[in-house]
């Protein structure tokens, strides 16, 4: 609760921490440790997938990289970052289009923080979490798309722009979408840049989830000049290459957007990690991130059709796109997602309810009150028998 006499204004924990505070009250454990089913977390498996690469197991570090680190991030890694999308998306981007930030959700922050005030943001109303607590705490303006199950969870092109022309927009989206997997594509994907480019507006593409489709997939290779462009990119280590726990993302944006970031971090961040700038370095070896490719899609194509299967046959109603490691789940009419959290949390399992992905933010009283986001980003193959075992007892009992 905020106090007047306190020096700091209150923040509250994006929606998924409420859950694992529950959670932690309920079962007595944290959620992701041994014995708990952690189907509301949103990590993939920071073990070798089969047929994937091996997760390097050590970095040498030299009393140089125990030095500040580069505002703007390792130049090496910024080029090795550039050549990555040169090569797989046929863009022509070089060092000075990345900035290397301390994960994904920093480089969305500081996008949005330095948005100059008469642009509007144009988002979903199903979205990323925490979209939401950083457009209200940064106070920018926004107009919240329908997204709803009526238009399956899927805005077109043209409802993101909207009809004011003479608005400045910026379209915020994530694509593959979290929570739903919904991912925009092709003809549909390359619309929405060039109506972007064409009207002098942007676009902020969230592509944590890059690998998790087949093929994997980038809106750099719809841009045809980055830097005339108002076309901002997020990626991070934490999906597709494991490696959350190294804290490492970037941006990749005009020179002259680089630049502001960069100089934000000199004073603001003091920038990242050289020690997991290396390790993200070795992530990025060309023959480790081919294989990483190919095999982080395939098995979770594998992992994504094989839970389907299982929904469907308990019963739920399925709105879950072809990318991301979720599925986007309606329950029957009867149950809401907080309540069937209720009956999982005595089983060590929890999913991520449907209302905090609803951007309106309305509790109890959202639309997506019945829906939830079930990963299965963290799960191995042998867990599925158990995991869908736990869910049917969940949804069809009873008592609560």
């Amino acid at each position: 609760m905020t106090n007047k006499n306190d020096f700091l204004t209150h923040v509250p924990p994006m929606g998924i921490y409420e859950t694992l505070y529950q959670f932690l009250n309920s079962f007595g454990t944290y959620m992701g440790e041994k014995g708990t089913h952690p189907w509301s977390q949103g990590f993939p498996l920071t073990s070798q997938i089969p047929g994937g690469p091996e997760m390097p197991k050590s970095i040498p570090i030299s009393s140089t990289d125990l030095k500040y680190p580069k505002a703007w991030g390792k130049p090496k890694l910024r080029q090795t970052i550039a050549e990555y999308y040169n090569h797989y998306y046929n863009s022509s981007l070089d060092y000075e289009n990345i900035m290397i930030f301390a994960g994904g959700r920093p480089g969305l922050t500081a996008l949005l923080m330095f948005l100059k005030p008469d642009i509007k943001v144009r988002i979903a109303s199903t979205e990323y979490t925490p979209y939401y607590d950083m457009l209200r705490f940064f106070k920018r303006d926004y107009k919240l798309i329908d997204s709803t199950e009526e238009n399956t969870f899927c805005p077109t092109t043209d409802e993101y722009f909207g009809k004011n022309s003479n608005q400045r927009k910026l379209l915020l989206l994530s694509n593959p979408c979290n929570p739903t997997g919904i991912t925009r594509k092709g003809d549909e994907l390359k619309e929405l840049i060039e109506k972007a480019e064409a009207s002098g507006n942007g676009v902020l593409f969230d592509e944590a989830y890059e690998f998790f489709h087949t093929p994997p997939i980038s809106s750099l290779q719809f841009v045809n000049d980055i830097n005339n462009s108002n076309i901002f990119v997020t990626g991070a280590a934490t999906k597709g290459l494991q490696a959350p726990g190294i804290r490492i993302g970037w941006v990749v944006a005009s020179k002259k957007y680089i630049e502001i970031l960069g100089n934000f971090s000199s004073f603001g961040m003091g920038g990242v990690s050289q020690p997991s700038q290396l390790y993200a370095l070795k992530l990025f070896d060309k023959t480790r991130i081919e294989l990483a490719r190919n095999t982080i899609s395939r098995f979770y194509d594998e992992q994504r059709e094989k839970y389907e299967k299982g929904f469907l046959e308990l019963g739920l109603k399925l709105f879950s796109g072809d990318g991301g490691f979720y599925h986007w789940c309606k329950l029957p009419d009867s149950l809401t997602a907080e309540k069937l959290n209720e009956k999982l949390f005595k089983k060590g399992a929890a999913i991520l309810k449907g209302s905090d992905c609803d951007m309106h933010r309305l509790g109890d009283n959202s639309h997506l009150k019945h829906f939830f986001r079930f990963s299965f980003g963290p799960l191995f193959p042998e867990s599925y028998d158990n995991d869908i075992k736990i869910l049917g007892e969940a949804i069809n009992s009873k008592k609560g």
